[in-house]
């Protein structure tokens, strides 16, 4: 068991979709004592169903002395969801349910780090979809947009959310999102053919977001590709846990990526 005389561990995870009833089993598993003293960044992809979305949280915010969170794509689905609306609707449920489990969406400083949440989408900064991917891609059916709605609108949607706040002077700053602020974060070892996914997988705009916030580390999600690597001076970690058959690209742990 920790106490508060421990020193505070940030850990890191992202697509934990616990509509696979094992990875949520993996999450009720987890030590209630081991964790009370460290910080949790959930880098997005719980699932598109409310209350396993408010399980998860609920389980983790019990554990850990506080959870980040920004939803994923997969959390904002609405196709089949009760409840109607679109995914500005849907986001606007994620958020009241991250508050009323005690998970944190908001700035906040915690020892000697800054934590900042960046909000975001894909907005074909990577490139553009060709019809396999706008065919393939769930998200194209899964979500709903109003209708004046192109994915770049949506990005510069959840950009303009992020809170216009700048760290305290001396702080050490974590910045977190669920897609990825750069291409070149994914190995040269995948595929060609999974490469159409790339205009899908993030936008520019974080990466502009957390060098103006002078990020230390940035943690991020949605690939599924765990990664660990320093670039241009910010280490960039994806702690992905992934589909239950994705081991070979996914560790499926709790990932330590600061203390203090």
């Amino acid at each position: 068991m920790r106490s508060g005389l421990c020193a505070m561990r940030v850990f890191a995870l992202s697509d934990i979709h616990v509509d696979y009833d094992a990875n949520l089993q993996w999450v009720q598993q987890l030590s209630r004592t081991d964790h009370v003293d460290d910080v949790l960044i959930l880098a997005g992809d719980v699932s598109h169903r409310p209350s396993l979305l408010l399980e998860c949280l609920d389980t983790l915010a019990r554990r850990f002395r506080q959870v980040f969170f920004v939803p994923g794509n997969h959390d904002l689905w609405v196709l089949g969801d009760a409840q109607g609306g679109d995914s500005l609707l849907k986001f606007a449920r994620v958020r009241e349910a991250v508050a009323s489990c005690g998970a944190g969406m908001e700035p906040q400083q915690l020892g000697p780090w800054f934590f900042m949440p960046l909000l975001g989408w894909y907005d074909y900064s990577f490139g553009e979809p060709d019809p396999q991917l706008q065919q393939a891609w769930a998200d194209f059916r899964a979500c709903r947009w109003p209708a004046h709605m192109q994915p770049a609108d949506v990005a510069a949607h959840f950009e303009a959310l992020n809170p216009q706040v700048q760290p305290p002077a001396g702080s050490r700053v974590i910045t977190f999102s669920h897609f990825m602020p750069r291409l070149d974060l994914i190995p040269a070892i995948v595929p060609k053919q999974h490469r159409m996914l790339d205009p899908v997988l993030g936008s520019t705009r974080i990466e502009t977001a957390l060098r103006g916030f002078k990020a230390e580390i940035h943690v991020y999600g949605h690939s599924h590709i765990n990664r660990n690597v320093v670039l241009d001076g910010v280490r960039y970690v994806n702690s992905a846990f992934g589909y239950p058959h994705e081991t070979r690209i996914s560790a499926r742990q709790l990932l330590c990526v600061a203390q203090g």
